[in-house]
């Protein structure tokens, strides 16, 4: 069920490379990749879900609202973060020049599924 989610995120974006379903202690739910050989989504997940963690206490501190969406881009790839709950994110894995903006409709679209089956 997730798989498909992250399946359809990734091959209806042009240029998607990846998507991942984590929660923020770092261990994955399920992912998705057209490139497997091209980036190790679970790795990138895991090192970002730390980042994620201090962004959404800084937020926090600054008292500007709860965290929805962090967009971390690269020389080679593009990653959107949604945060779907206090204990999981997804992630899309995008290559310059693909559609970031279709990536980020895609995700916001697929996250309410997604919060109800966590």
């Amino acid at each position: 069920m997730f798989r498909e989610s992250l399946r359809r995120v990734v091959e209806q974006t042009e240029g998607g490379v990846a998507g991942l379903l984590m929660g923020f202690d770092g261990i994955a739910v399920d992912s998705y990749s057209r490139e497997p050989e091209r980036l190790d989504i679970q790795t990138v997940g895991m090192e970002f879900s730390y980042i994620l963690t201090q962004v959404r206490k800084a937020a926090e501190i600054l008292e500007v609202g709860g965290v929805q969406e962090v967009t971390i881009r690269a020389e080679q790839v593009t990653i959107v973060i949604r945060i779907l709950t206090a204990n999981y994110f997804m992630a899309l894995a995008v290559s310059p020049g693909g559609n970031l903006g279709k990536g980020r409709y895609l995700l916001r679209v697929e996250a309410p599924k997604l919060q109800t089956e966590l």
